[in-house]
């Protein structure tokens, strides 16, 4: 029913069923819209209902997750190169733009050593479309192990649950779905594929926003962030990409040109300990934004 690809980093590269993204898009999308219909949660408020509109946080983040999963699904039916897909997210970016245009969120983002900078009206039409694009490609770039991209997602959706105790049945279902599916990932069985990436990268932004966690997220999207800058400062300052060798066992790398080389750099080391290694990474900055929400509000 999937398409198989060959899993690069077994001996006998077995062909594993991609794209099982699409089963998280569609259980989180139902999961939301009949949150939406029965309105168990409700987000909407006087000015929205007064231009006869039906916003609700259930439903932009459907909205959302739908459109992230579409654009993972596209890259991986053409393999769209960076430069296209890099800017894809603002596409998903318009219902999220017009969900915190309707009620009003608040426009102030805090930046570290900085403070507090209210973006007033450009908050809703550049920062959240810019936001939403970083954060989902850098979530996007962290792949290629088993497990590596559904455990780290799985981790900060925990801290954001954690610190949104109001929106956290928005993610119940697709928490549920996405722990599943990362299990089935983590043994082999699976890949998520762009479709997961994308649509789980989404899901992470448009949560944030939706619950004013902007900043907590980019604490937890750290080594995401951290990866990012030096996959592209390699590529477009010496025009070389990051990549793994395998002898049958063990994974290594001679070079240090993104966060899974430079942990497996001249350290061979197994698939799974790659794999565990970063995830420590992302518990460690996820746990620092839930200290710093609680030091922040003390």
């Amino acid at each position: 029913m999937f398409p198989r690809v060959p899993d690069q980093h077994k001996s006998d590269k077995p062909l594993i069923p991609n794209g099982l993204g699409v089963i998280y898009v569609l259980a989180s999308v139902v999961y939301l819209f009949l949150i939406y219909f029965f309105n168990v949660i409700d987000s909407s408020n006087s000015a929205s209902l007064s231009l006869g509109l039906a916003i609700s946080a259930p439903l932009i983040l459907g909205v959302c997750i739908l459109f992230g999963g579409f654009l993972g699904m596209l890259d991986d039916w053409i393999d769209l190169k960076w430069r296209y897909k890099a800017f894809l997210p603002i596409i998903a970016a318009i219902p999220l733009s017009s969900f915190a245009y309707a009620l009003g969120l608040r426009t102030s983002v805090t930046i570290p050593f900085i403070g507090m900078i209210d973006f007033g009206s450009y908050y809703y039409f550049i920062i959240i479309p810019v936001l939403v694009t970083i954060f989902t490609n850098t979530v996007n770039m962290l792949g290629g192990l088993n497990g590596l991209e559904t455990i780290c997602p799985a981790i900060i959706l925990i801290g954001l649950m954690v610190l949104s105790v109001s929106n956290a049945n928005l993610l119940y279902v697709p928490f549920l779905i996405w722990l599943i599916l990362g299990a089935l990932n983590f043994t082999g069985r699976i890949f998520v594929g762009n479709t997961g990436s994308f649509a789980i990268g989404m899901t992470m932004a448009s949560f944030a926003i939706i619950s004013g966690l902007k900043y907590d997220l980019a604490i937890s999207l750290l080594p995401y962030i951290f990866n990012s800058c030096l996959i592209l400062a390699t590529f477009f300052f010496f025009r070389k990409k990051a990549s793994l060798s395998f002898d049958g066992k063990k994974l290594f790398s001679d070079h240090r040109r993104s966060l899974v080389t430079l942990i497996a750099y001249k350290r061979p080391l197994t698939e799974r300990q790659l794999v565990m290694a970063i995830s420590l990474l992302f518990v460690l900055t996820t746990v620092l934004s839930i200290v710093l929400k609680q030091f922040m509000f003390a």
